[in-house]
């Protein structure tokens, strides 16, 4: 099994030890993107006006184009722990036990606009670029440059079930093959009976998802499979087959932690 991530906005700053770009998963076949994407950025970023604006940055984000500027020096973390936000403080890998870390190290991977895809594992500096930002001299948007380079990297034929939960902005730039992978939707079950898209949770119910998988050292190959472990667990899953989507139905505002 293989469960994408999206990335986030904030990032946990610090780390130690040098970045080293050939230590990422899919080193080989990325490794030319990777580096023009990180020398784009980093020009960009040495102008801070045009950064802002190409970045969609704030006023108090200005600070995070330094991490742009020290990416080979301003130390690493595993990308796992280097993301923050919503959907990393309900999944909370600090807290898990070693065996449920060990599974998230196996099975999860994370969709950088900066590395494209990662390990969850892979040490990775704090940086600031977004799928949706403009590197103008790349000459092209990300999404082609991407896209392009996971079509040679063959990154799906190693697992048998792939369960998607990224943004649709960060699932463009690395398209699922077809008839490889399933998609996560989140829906609430409304005090009328009624299914409804669920938008403020979203993300929270995503990472608790994925930390109930990893404490239950789930072993999933398929979807009925997952369809299987979730009503043993506890939760509702209900699956599409035609258009091939997962859709987690919760009746609360917030998933319970486990």
């Amino acid at each position: 099994m293989l469960v994408l991530l999206p990335p986030s906005e904030t990032k946990r700053a610090g780390g130690s030890g040098t970045f080293a770009p050939e230590r990422l998963t899919h080193a080989e076949a990325l490794q030319e993107s990777r580096a023009r994407v990180r020398e784009a950025l980093v020009a960009l970023s040495e102008d801070p006006e045009q950064a802002v604006k190409s970045l969609k940055l704030g006023v108090k984000n200005r600070d995070e184009l330094e991490h742009n500027l020290r990416l080979e020096t301003s130390g690493v973390l595993p990308a796992i722990e280097r993301y923050t936000g919503v959907l990393y403080d309900a999944l909370d890998v600090s807290s898990l036990s070693a065996p449920a870390r060990r599974w998230i190290e196996a099975h999860v991977s994370v969709q950088s606009a900066l590395f494209g895809l990662i390990g969850a594992a892979d040490p990775i500096p704090a940086y600031r670029l977004s799928a949706g930002s403009r590197l103008p001299e790349l000459g092209v948007p990300l999404k082609r440059i991407w896209a392009e380079a996971h079509r040679d990297a063959a990154w799906s034929d190693a697992a048998s079930f792939v369960l998607d939960l990224r943004s649709q902005d960060y699932a463009a730039l690395a398209p699922l093959p077809a008839d490889r992978g399933w998609f996560l939707h989140v829906a609430q079950l409304g005090a009328d009976g009624a299914v409804r898209a669920l938008n403020h949770f979203n993300k929270a119910a995503k990472g608790d998802l994925v930390r109930r998988l990893a404490l239950a050292d789930a072993e999933i190959d398929d979807v009925g499979a997952l369809l299987e472990w979730a009503e043993a667990a506890g939760l509702d899953l209900r699956a599409d087959d035609e258009a091939r989507v997962v859709t987690l139905v919760t009746d609360l505002g917030a998933p319970a932690r486990r």
